[in-house]
Formats: structure tokens, C-alpha cells, sequence
């Protein structure tokens, strides 16, 4: 499989998770500042990113893996690597039918699919977000809606993958075409599913032996968030 060129410096960088505050003519200029790792993992996750066309990020939460992909995708696309990126994650219900969710099959999907906009957001602004979201160069959808997809000249970012089923994850995989990269992250000891459902664990296992995929543990000590978050993961 053709790897991609490098693409990405250490050069001068925003965090991937602000603290401070900024102003609005700050906030629309976020999107030009590169991404720099704030961990060894991260480190080699970008890396990863840079060499290979699949690449399996896993770790717990706040360690960063969906924001560096959803940035490696922006950027492959700004740079004219590729010429659409989609990104998808599970519609997994937390109490409630998504059928009895009010709007549209759009407004249904938008409370899950809210992270993978937030990222977008703060790598584009708002602005350029509407318009790739509007011509079709992003894609925002749930897993279900990648079946039947081929997906050349894309970069593919599948979201808490430890929430899909083994074949869901297979059938996600097979959606790669040519010039496309794809990147899975999730926290295979965080599922939703129920016990034995979540296929990312055989997943990660069977594509170990595959040459040119890269899998990128992550771990606590990757945490960007709140110091927080390191020491209630360590906890619980």
C-alpha cells in the first residue's frame, strides 16, 4: 500500500485543548496553527499517521486520538492530499430511541455525531466548516450510512470504534479506496455495548499481523484534558 508523503512539522503549534480563553479574531485564525504532540504517544501516533494508510489509535479518553486524526484529516485535505474526508462514529443509544428523538434524520444524528463537529470546528472555524459540510467535502455520518461507500481519494476517521460490532468495524475498513488513509480510535475497555458485543479488541488483534498497519496504544499519562482526568482514570 502507497504511503503519503510527510506532511506534518514540531514546528509553532496551538494545544489540541485550549484553556484560556480567546477572542473571537482568535478563534477564526485556530485553524492555521499545526498540531505538535504533548506526549510521546502522541508522537508516534503522528507519526503513524504521516506513514501508513490505517492507522488504530487506542487509548482512554481526553488522550487526544480523535482530535490529531480529525487535524491529520484537515489537513491532508487543505494540503490537497485528498479531496474529501469523512468521518463516522456509532449512534449508540444512551437511554434514549433515536426514532423518538424530534427533527429530521439530520437533528436525530446531530447529539452523536456532536463531537466530530466540535473538532472540526476548532481546526476550521465555523465559516469554512458550513461550507465543506455544505459541497460534500466533509461528511459527518454514523456507521450505518458507510455500507455500500468506497471511498477513494478520502481520508476516513471512524470514532469510538469500541462501540461497533466486529462486523461493523470490517465493514468500515472495507470501505478504503485508492489514495485514501483511514484512522479508528477508540478505548476498547470503555464500550457501550454490551459485554462480548464490541469488536475493536479481535479487531486490533487480527491486524497485528498486517505489515502496513500501525496500531498506537495510548495511556493515561497521554492525557490533555483537566489534570483531573488522568487521576479519575486511574481510579475507576
Amino acid at each position: 500500500m502507497a504511503k503519503r508523503n510527510q506532511r506534518r512539522d514540531d514546528g509553532e503549534m496551538t494545544m489540541p485543548y485550549r484553556e484560556a480563553a480567546l477572542g473571537a479574531g482568535e478563534r477564526d485564525r485556530r485553524y492555521r496553527h499545526r498540531v505538535r504532540p504533548h506526549s510521546a504517544n502522541q508522537r508516534v501516533l503522528m507519526e503513524a499517521i504521516n506513514e501508513s494508510n490505517l492507522v488504530l489509535a487506542l487509548g482512554p479518553a481526553g488522550t487526544g486520538k480523535t482530535y490529531l486524526a480529525i487535524a491529520a484529516a484537515v489537513e491532508a485535505l487543505e494540503s490537497g492530499e485528498v479531496s474529501r474526508v469523512m468521518l463516522s462514529r456509532p449512534a449508540i443509544e444512551a437511554g434514549e430511541s433515536l426514532g423518538y428523538l424530534p427533527g429530521e434524520v439530520e437533528e436525530k444524528l446531530d447529539p452523536y455525531l456532536r463531537p466530530l463537529y466540535d473538532a472540526l470546528n476548532e481546526r476550521l472555524g465555523a465559516k469554512r466548516l458550513k461550507h465543506y459540510l455544505a459541497d460534500g467535502t466533509i461528511e459527518i455520518v454514523p456507521v450505518a450510512f458507510m455500507r455500500g461507500r468506497t471511498l477513494n481519494n478520502a481520508f476516513i476517521v471512524l470514532d469510538e470504534a469500541q462501540n461497533c460490532t466486529y462486523g461493523q468495524i470490517k465493514m468500515c475498513l472495507t470501505r478504503l479506496g485508492w489514495h485514501s488513509s483511514m484512522v479508528l480510535t477508540g478505548d476498547p475497555e470503555q464500550s457501550d455495548l454490551l459485554p462480548g458485543i464490541s469488536g475493536l479488541k479481535d479487531v486490533a488483534r487480527r491486524l497485528e499481523a498486517v505489515p502496513d498497519v500501525r496500531i498506537v496504544p495510548m495511556s493515561n499519562e497521554d492525557v490533555v484534558r483537566h489534570p483531573l482526568v488522568a487521576e479519575i482514570l486511574e481510579v475507576l
